[in-house]
């Protein structure tokens, strides 16, 4: 029998998942009945916001509390320094037993170079600061050819244990990709093109995988937590549980059951292009760049597409939130049936949004629109299991002071987020304005040189300046929480533009580095 008083923490995360497509946030056709029933003894927060509208640098603001700008993996194919701290260092520290299981993305998991276009060979000293040594190639492709699964340089990033999942879809890598052959009497066929099952649809990266379910990434991550979770009933050390899924992100290819779980006829594109009043010049430049036929830069580029192919996606990404959704069932049933669900503090979370249709796109980018910023958070916790809904305004930086707070512990010096436990235990209110970063790692859209885009977000306002620019987005959220009327320009607004810039000035000027108070004292 266990003497732990100390709470678990089971802290879920998806990728590219919008706060409005969960059935407890009133989605009226995908189905979450898993995540819903979290939200009914928990806190769900209607206004939560990335740190960062994309993958790794809102990850790695997840796990150091801290801006991109300050913990360095500002774009996706950057990486976090292994000097970093986290917060999971700070929660081993103090007894925790940490794992990740699933996606982590604090490293590049492709070789493939960021899409920067300056020539760095002629240089004679490469950049401003000297690199951290290190095993910076943990999530490439390379460290997981041979058969044994791939030893982690441990702790990696604060976590005891790691099962890694890189990628998406259907051919992610890492430990699933070593499992997967080891399990998969045929997975060659199951992973060649040529096998990909018949299907109607014609939405870029819809693919219908002949990768079984019981083979899929998702469910190799549930599979997976639950049995490392089980495996910690009756320890008298508490553990943090971190996993993390890859999906719903494209490419669109939900296995089985949950292809044609879902219908296109069944979802409408409800706010398109058109429905925006006075679109900002990448909005306009997509649309244009979608009349004339041409192509996205990359896969991971922003794009508008077809109503059709809108339909097509999200009917397919409404079958890899419901399989996910599943999966959460299973985690949840492994900590009641093993003891430890009344002592589990149980997070769900994504790292970002996407478009998913509004105005007609598809992806993520430098637009800071809601559908992208706006990420599901709920907490449920066994000191108090009541469901209710909060309008406080919080951030993926807030997260590890809360968790830290939760625990008993004090973050560490430089941690720029605030603990929203006040939220948590009844308060209404947490921050009056939130800060959004947006580092592009190329020029894309329309820019002539990679967007470095900072958004403030309020109770009202939607604030958004893009550097060097002379325009940028104000939307009134009370009168017009769609976003469709950009009122940068308008006369009438220009006081409320003024005040809203001077205090994303104020909250940027408070951006600087705190740690380490002196290096001598380091």
């Amino acid at each position: 029998m266990t003497t732990q008083t100390r709470p678990n923490f089971l802290f879920i995360m998806t990728d590219q998942l919008r706060s409005d497509w969960l059935g407890c946030a009133g989605h009226p056709v995908v189905k979450t009945p898993h995540i819903d029933a979290l939200a009914a003894v928990g806190i769900r927060f209607r206004n939560f916001q990335a740190t960062s509208p994309v993958c790794m640098p809102n990850r790695a603001s997840f796990m150091t509390g801290r801006y991109p700008s300050t913990h360095g993996l500002r774009y996706n194919g950057c990486l976090l320094p292994l000097d970093t701290n986290c917060f999971t260092d700070v929660l081993r520290a103090g007894g925790y037993r940490t794992a990740s299981i699933g996606k982590s993305h604090l490293q590049p998991f492709t070789v493939d170079a960021p899409l920067r276009d300056a020539d760095t060979t002629k240089r004679l000293v490469a950049e401003a600061r000297r690199p951290v040594d290190g095993n910076y190639s943990q999530e490439q492709p390379s460290s997981y050819q041979g058969d044994t699964p791939f030893a982690f340089d441990l702790p990696y990033y604060g976590f005891d244990h790691v099962d890694m999942v890189t990628g998406h879809g259907d051919r992610c890598g890492g430990h699933y990709r070593q499992w997967f052959r080891q399990n998969c009497p045929d997975w060659e066929a199951m992973q060649d093109p040529a096998n990909e099952l018949a299907h109607d649809y014609t939405c870029p990266q819809a693919c219908r995988t002949p990768v079984p379910e019981e083979f899929y990434p998702t469910r190799y991550v549930g599979m997976q937590a639950a049995e490392w979770i089980g495996g910690q009933a009756g320890s008298d050390d508490p553990f943090f549980a971190y996993v993390s899924f890859p999906d719903p992100h494209h490419p669109f290819n939900p296995p089985g059951k949950y292809w044609d779980m879902y219908h296109p006829d069944q979802f409408e594109v409800s706010l398109p292009y058109e429905a925006h009043q006075n679109p900002p010049p990448p909005l306009r430049w997509m649309h244009e760049q979608w009349q004339e036929g041409a192509k996205a830069r990359s896969k991971t580029t922003a794009r508008r597409v077809d109503e059709q192919h809108l339909r097509e996606a999200m009917a397919l990404t409404a079958g890899m939130i419901t399989m996910i959704d599943d999966e959460i069932g299973r985690l949840i049933e492994v900590l009641r049936d093993t003891g430890q669900f009344e002592n589990t503090v149980i997070c769900f979370n994504s790292d970002h949004g996407d478009y998913l249709g509004d105005y007609s796109l598809l992806l993520k980018g430098a637009l800071p629109f809601r559908s992208i910023t706006d990420v599901p958070m709920i907490w449920s916790d066994p000191a108090s299991r009541q469901g209710r809904e909060t309008e406080a305004l919080a951030t993926t930086i807030d997260l590890p002071a809360t968790i830290l707070d939760r625990a008993g512990f004090a973050p560490y010096n430089g941690m720029q987020g605030t603990s929203f436990l006040p939220v948590i235990e009844g308060a209404d209110r947490h921050h009056d304005a939130v800060l959004c970063e947006f580092n592009d790692l190329g020029a894309r859209l329309g820019f002539e040189r990679p967007a470095r885009v900072r958004s403030i977000r309020t109770a009202r306002w939607r604030f958004t300046l893009y550097q060097g620019e002379s325009w940028g987005e104000l939307y009134d959220l009370a009168a017009d929480p769609r976003e469709t009327h950009n009122l940068w320009d308008s006369p009438d607004h220009s006081e409320v533009r003024a005040e809203l810039a001077l205090e994303l000035a104020h909250m940027l000027a408070g951006q600087m580095d705190e740690s380490p108070i002196s290096r001598l004292m380091a």
